[in-house]
C-alpha cells in the first residue's frame, strides 16, 4: 500500500525522469528547437520573458475566476428555479442546452461585433462564462430533483416555507452533485477563457492565448511551450483547490455513511 508521501515523491520522480528524458532525446537526435525545445531553452524563457508570461497569465487566472463565479450563480440559480418550476424548466432548458452545444469559435466573432473590439476582455469574459455554465446547471438540477422525497413530505407537512425547504433540506443533500459540477466547471472555466482568447485575438487580449498564438507566427516554440505549462499549472491548481473544498464540505458526511453501513 502506497504511503502518502509515496504518492507524492513518485510522480515527482516520473516527472523529472521524462525531463531528463527529453533533454536527451532532443540532444541526441538533433531535433530543431522550432520543432521541439528542450527543457532547458524552455526554463531559458521563463529565465528571460517571465515577467512578461505571469503578466498574461494573471490576465486569464482572472478572466477565469471571473467567469467561473458567474457560472456558479446562475447556474445554481437557474438550478433552484427549475427543480421549482417545471414550466420554467421546459421553456428555458432548450435554450440553455442550446447555449452549451454551439460551439464557442462559432459565435465568437458575433460576441465580439457585440461589445465592441475595444472591450476584447468582456466578449472573452462571456464565451468563458458560456462554456463553464452549463456543468453547474445540470449538476445543481440533478442534485436538487434528488431529495428524498420522504423527507421532502415531511418539510411539508410541518409547513416549511420555501427558502426554509431549499436552504435546509435542497441544498445540503445536493452537496455531492453540485460540488462535483463546480469542479468541473472550474477547469472548463480555464479552457473556455483560453479558447475564447484565441477566438477573440485580436491584439486587444493579452492574455495566454494571444501570447501563445504571438510566438507560433515568430517560430518561438519554446516561449509556446512556456505559456502552455503555466496554463496546465493553472488548471492543476484550479482542481486541487476546489477538490480541496469538496473534501472538506463532504468527507464528514461520507464517513457518517460508511460507519452506518
Amino acid at each position: 500500500m502506497l504511503t502518502p508521501l509515496l504518492r507524492v515523491i513518485l510522480p515527482i520522480l516520473l516527472c523529472v525522469g521524462l525531463l531528463g528524458c527529453w533533454e536527451w532525446s532532443v540532444a541526441y537526435w538533433s531535433i530543431p528547437s522550432f520543432v521541439l525545445p528542450p527543457p532547458s531553452a524552455i526554463l531559458a524563457v521563463f529565465i528571460s520573458d517571465g515577467v512578461s508570461l505571469l503578466h498574461s497569465a494573471w490576465i486569464t487566472l482572472g478572466t477565469t475566476l471571473m467567469a467561473f463565479v458567474l457560472a456558479v450563480i446562475s447556474g445554481v440559480a437557474l438550478a433552484v428555479l427549475f427543480a421549482s418550476s417545471r414550466l420554467a424548466e421546459a421553456l428555458l432548458s432548450p435554450y440553455a442546452v442550446t447555449l452549451q452545444v454551439t460551439p464557442v469559435v462559432a459565435i465568437a466573432p458575433l460576441i465580439l461585433v457585440w461589445v465592441g473590439l475595444d472591450r476584447a476582455w468582456l466578449a472573452v469574459l462571456i464565451l468563458a462564462w458560456i462554456v463553464a455554465f452549463f456543468p453547474v446547471l445540470a449538476s445543481a438540477t440533478a442534485g436538487l430533483k434528488a431529495v428524498d422525497p420522504n423527507l421532502r413530505d415531511l418539510f411539508r407537512l410541518y409547513h416549511a416555507g420555501f427558502w426554509q425547504t431549499l436552504r435546509r433540506l435542497q441544498i445540503p443533500s445536493s452537496l455531492p452533485y453540485l460540488l462535483s459540477g463546480i469542479k468541473t466547471a472550474g477547469g472548463l472555466a480555464l479552457v473556455g477563457a483560453v479558447v475564447a482568447e484565441f477566438a477573440a485575438a485580436s491584439g486587444n487580449t493579452s492574455g495566454l492565448a494571444w501570447r501563445i498564438l504571438e510566438a507560433g507566427n515568430r517560430l518561438q516554440i519554446a516561449k509556446m511551450f512556456a505559456a502552455l505549462l503555466l496554463l496546465a499549472l493553472m488548471g492543476i491548481v484550479i482542481y486541487a483547490i476546489l477538490s480541496v473544498i469538496e473534501w472538506l464540505l463532504l468527507h464528514r458526511w461520507h464517513g457518517d455513511r460508511r460507519n452506518n453501513s
